[in-house]
């Protein structure tokens, strides 16, 4: 499972989507843990199966078209290319089966002994039950099916992208005939809830009662079988190195055709007779090595939305969700305008509530004295509050300017929705750079006095996107600052943000940063040297200890400085959520360990730890360790200098290196492995943080 050799011989990497499906795995591991609610387990499940059509969507998708030659990519050749789906393949077939065990044979019985019976098979059906099914799917079903002969050659019918369908077989005059049907999802819902008997409650798929009744439609045929098949499309844009104007057009154009890409995956019911697929195979030029085999009924992703009879089983009771932040509720009207103006503030979603962010632009939308609202955006909220904030500013006479990144895959359209909404609300629109990614989430807000001269101003750095509805579900930090040198850099990078070209590259090689990182500017040099300062530390028998917080790890150069640090004796803790390219475990990383946390939150911040000789030095900030972050992007990370707000960083990231419930360590051959608690000493480290944060605030 290890990758190709880099061209220093002794070091080796993981390759990225192999890793990458071991995090998954990891994901998918959380629907077996028993202690959890049961619906908290089934999201789970819904959560891996996501991420998994996503992965085809993408990168399985980008490997298939650099071995058919369709594509050249700098990581692999067409050979290596085939090699690596076949070892993709072969993973996700043993996740998918293990999938397969949960579900059947804990999670369907679980909600049994909950008095919850979701049929499976529809032999299971009950007797009192078949005369309302039998209603509804001649009521609510039929009306919505249109059955299309599938005839290879004469009737053509386009596949649609992540649409279930039925494939059905029926014998007439001696002769099979094939027929196929699109399951009328936006009509009649997936999981369809049936009338009690007794104590329990039943939920049924839509398409097990579609099995049961769909024969009566074909009168002077013979039955035969049905199964289901879904399949996935390449939906990665790629856009051209061009304009601003160029871009906007060829983004859009592109977007709409995102649904008509070729097909990476053919997902279908294992139990399919052979026959039957190599019909389909051929009706619908599907490959080999495009199929993959799945479970009878597919789709699983929708299982978030699968009826809960019972509230009491879809989550914990105590998730630590949106605490409030004493020392700012303490200020004069709770003003985190007066609270950052003394002193700098870190808040940790969701522990803390994302409204205090919404709560500062509206205090800055008020005050007279602010002149400039600078933000970029990622990916916002439908319906943003953020956004509603920004237009306000503009409308009361205020210089507003958003950077929009337009290149962020899935949210294509919703940026440019937004962009043209904030733009006609007299916003200043700054759009993507040529051949760069902004990557950053970074908010600066100017002040002036009544007489012109600069106020005392502030600036705002997270991990996270601007997006009240994602701060409820990942674990991000915010940081508000009034520090001049961090409020002059953002002035800097705003202002070269909005350079074009050779203007752009001028202004690039003049910057020079005070107190941000930002990457395409200072960020690698200085993380490099930071490694190599630990490295000496260490070589000098002194204490070299490095953390490391992020999604994820790969690039090979700074893959490599860990491992000359690791040699040299540094200790090094990483935390790293999903793709993980270093190989710990080996003799030159010895010193390195890998934990991975999967749990109620995505664990989404990233946080750089470095010992210094006893005077450690805190980073947080937008970027992980891929090329991508490092090379084509603008990211930037802010140094957190207040000795207290450090000392809450390095106190969550021991909680986290300490987590015995919901952390794992990664070894050599990329297996999860779960650390063995104590019945007295149980750290789940996502509610002992919130228990940190709640005991400090009292």
């Amino acid at each position: 499972m290890k990758g190709k050799k880099n061209k220093t011989p002794i070091f080796s990497y993981f390759n990225r989507d192999l890793s990458w499906l071991s995090f998954n795995y990891r994901v998918l591991l959380e629907a077996a843990d028993e202690q959890l609610p049961i619906y908290e387990r089934i999201n789970f499940i819904a959560i891996y199966t996501s991420n998994l059509e996503e992965f085809y969507k993408v990168r399985v998708a980008e490997h298939r078209a650099v071995a058919q030659g369709a594509k050249v990519s700098e990581d692999a050749d067409r050979e290596e290319a085939v090699a690596l789906l076949g070892q993709i393949i072969s993973e996700t077939t043993r996740q998918l089966s293990e999938r397969t065990r949960i579900f059947e044979q804990m999670i369907v019985p679980t909600l049994r002994r909950n008095n919850i019976v979701f049929y499976q098979h529809v032999d299971e059906v009950e007797e009192a039950h078949k005369e309302y099914l039998r209603r509804y799917f001649t009521d609510e079903i039929f009306p919505y099916l249109q059955p299309m002969p599938i005839q290879r050659g004469v009737v053509s019918t386009f596949l649609r992208d992540n649409r279930l369908y039925m494939a059905m077989r029926l014998r007439r005059e001696g002769q099979f005939e094939y027929f196929l049907l699109k399951l009328p999802y936006s009509k009649v819902p997936r999981f369809i809830e049936l009338p009690r008997l007794g104590e329990k409650d039943y939920i049924i798929y839509m398409e097990d009662i579609i099995r049961m009744y769909v024969r009566q439609m074909f009168p002077g045929y013979e039955w035969d079988s049905c199964y289901c098949f879904k399949i996935s499309r390449d939906a990665d844009i790629l856009v051209d190195n061009i304009g601003t104007n160029e871009l906007l057009q060829q983004l859009k154009t592109k977007v709409k055709h995102r649904k008509n890409g070729a097909i990476s995956r053919f997902l279908y019911d294992g139990e399919m007779p052979d026959d039957f697929l190599a019909f389909l195979m051929d009706a619908y030029d599907i490959t080999s090595d495009e199929l993959v085999v799945g479970d009878r009924h597919l789709n699983l992703e929708d299982l978030r939305r699968l009826p809960c009879p019972n509230p009491m089983l879809r989550q914990e009771e105590e998730r630590p969700t949106s605490m409030l932040y004493r020392p700012v509720e303490k200020e004069k009207r709770g003003s985190i305008y007066r609270y950052v103006s003394k002193k700098d503030l870190l808040l940790f979603y969701p522990y803390h509530s994302f409204n205090y962010f919404i709560n500062f632009l509206y205090e800055a939308v008020n005050d007279p004295f602010c002149t400039d609202i600078m933000i970029t955006q990622y990916r916002v909220a439908e319906n943003s509050a953020v956004i509603s904030s920004l237009i306000a500013a503009a409308k009361g006479g205020k210089r507003v300017t958003v950077f929009v990144e337009l290149k962020a895959r899935f949210d294509e359209e919703n940026n440019l929705e937004t962009a043209e909404l904030m733009r006609a609300a007299g916003i200043n629109i700054i759009f993507s750079i040529k051949g760069l990614k902004v990557h950053a989430k970074v908010a600066l807000f100017l002040r002036r006095s009544r007489q012109g001269k600069h106020s005392q101003s502030f600036a705002y750095v997270s991990t996270g996107n601007f997006n009240e509805k994602t701060a409820r579900q990942y674990a991000d930090i915010g940081y508000f600052t009034s520090n001049r040198a961090v409020i002059y850099d953002l002035e800097n990078l705003f202002a070269c943000l909005q350079k074009e070209g050779e203007e752009f590259e001028k202004e690039r090689e003049e910057i020079d940063f005070k107190r941000l990182l930002v990457s395409q500017f200072n960020m690698v040099p200085m993380l490099i040297k930071m490694i190599r300062t630990e490295k000496n530390l260490a070589r000098k028998g002194k204490s070299g200890h490095i953390i490391l917080k992020m999604n994820a790890l790969q690039d090979p150069a700074m893959i490599d400085e860990l491992y000359k640090a690791s040699m040299a004796g540094v200790q090094i803790d990483l935390i790293v959520r999903g793709i993980c390219c270093l190989i710990p475990g080996e003799e030159y990383s010895r010193n390195i360990r890998v934990t991975r946390i999967v749990d109620s939150f995505l664990e989404h911040s990233r946080v750089w730890f470095f010992g210094n000789n006893g005077n450690p030095r805190l980073f947080i900030g937008s970027p992980d360790w891929m090329r991508r972050n490092l090379y084509r992007r603008i990211e930037v990370v802010v140094p957190v200098l207040d000795k207290n707000l450090k000392r809450e960083l390095i106190d969550m990231l021991h909680i986290q290196l300490t987590d015995n419930q919901k952390a794992c360590r990664v070894d050599n051959q990329l297996r999860n492995i779960f650390k063995s608690p104590s019945d007295e000493n149980q750290i789940r480290s996502q509610y002992a943080f919130y228990d940190y944060l709640k005991d400090k605030n009292e």
